[in-house]
């Protein structure tokens, strides 16, 4: 597990807010996963890491609640996508650093966020593959709320753009590392082992 200190220094923001497109328009958070909800095993696994776990979700507030320190919500009600999602964690975000992942990648272990929180300092740390980053799992510097904001206000909706601007550390997995399967079709979720 990651360092007793991460308590003090990161919150951590689970990105659960998308409208499901792949999932029939079901919330991904709640489908079950060998027997718990997908938020749950993320839950789980964040929880020690910080006392301010900060749930991203536009619907179902009352089922995400017991997960969760804060619920945020998108600022407009039309899924702008994931960026909307960590716009509204960094605004809420109460410590220096914000640990980010998606809902629907239960199989992510202790030892990526432990990659992630060891290069914490001024800049983006993002997962890579290869040469395609995954912004989805990061840890930010929550003094770059204010930078994401003036991107957002011009238009950006892109994590990976905006990230690509900020010159990122990068904590490299290979391209088939399990551990960043995301869940998020039907047949996946069925299929996929723990």
């Amino acid at each position: 597990m990651p360092t007793p200190n991460a308590l003090a220094n990161c919150s951590v923001l689970l990105l659960s807010g998308g409208r499901g497109q792949r999932m029939g328009g079901q919330d991904k958070g709640l489908l079950h996963w060998h027997g718990r909800p997908l938020i749950a095993w993320l839950h789980e696994l964040a929880r020690p890491l910080s006392d301010d776990l900060i749930i991203s979700c536009n619907r179902n507030n009352e089922r995400y609640a017991p997960y969760a320190d804060q619920l945020v919500a998108d600022q407009e009600q039309d899924f702008q996508g994931p960026l909307a999602g960590i716009r509204a964690g960094m605004a809420a975000a109460r410590h220096p650093q914000m640990l980010v992942l998606p809902c629907d990648a239960p199989l992510v272990d202790a030892a990526l966020l432990d990659a992630l929180l060891s290069q914490a300092g001024s800049r983006p740390v993002v997962v890579r593959q290869g040469a395609y980053w995954q912004p989805l799992f990061c840890l930010l510097p929550t003094h770059l709320r204010d930078d994401l904001e003036r991107a957002w206000q011009s238009g950006e909706r892109s994590p990976q753009r905006w990230f690509g601007r900020l010159d990122p550390i990068a904590v490299d997995c290979p391209l088939d590392d399990p551990r960043l399967a995301n869940l998020n079709t039907p047949e996946i979720l069925a299929t996929t082992a723990r």
